[in-house]
């Protein structure tokens, strides 16, 4: 995993020990797929391999929020809470908020890994 440190401590910083956790585990999970490169943007974190594939827009006191962007919708799914075609595109973000490691089920982990391997990535 290559984190750009002093922007990803930022991000980090003053969340629960909890989140913490679901954060370091998500990261270990997804590197079962490959290289992980974690990159701090503005507002979010972007979570890259060959591409950006998906984001980590929200480290609540008791979750983590990822958005995942697809070229069109995965509605047949338990595992998204919303999915949103971004206005004027033919993108469509996937968000998947996980509050137990639990919630990074089979299904959630067969959609990162399609994202990481660029199968209907924009």
């Amino acid at each position: 995993m290559m984190m750009n440190d002093k922007k990803l401590t930022d991000f980090l910083d003053g969340k629960t020990e909890y989140t913490l956790g679901l954060f370091r585990f998500f990261i270990s999970e997804l590197e079962q797929f490959g290289s992980i490169n974690i990159v701090s943007l503005k507002s979010m974190i972007a979570l890259e391999g060959k591409h950006k594939f998906a984001y980590i827009t929200q480290l609540g006191k008791n979750f983590i929020h990822v958005v995942i962007p697809f070229s069109k919708p995965f509605n047949d799914n338990f595992c998204f809470s919303k999915i949103a075609q971004v206005p004027g595109t033919s993108q469509y973000n996937h968000h998947l908020r996980i509050y137990l490691e639990d919630d990074f089920n089979e299904e959630a982990r067969q959609f990162l890994r399609m994202a990481y391997d660029g199968e209907d990535v924009l």
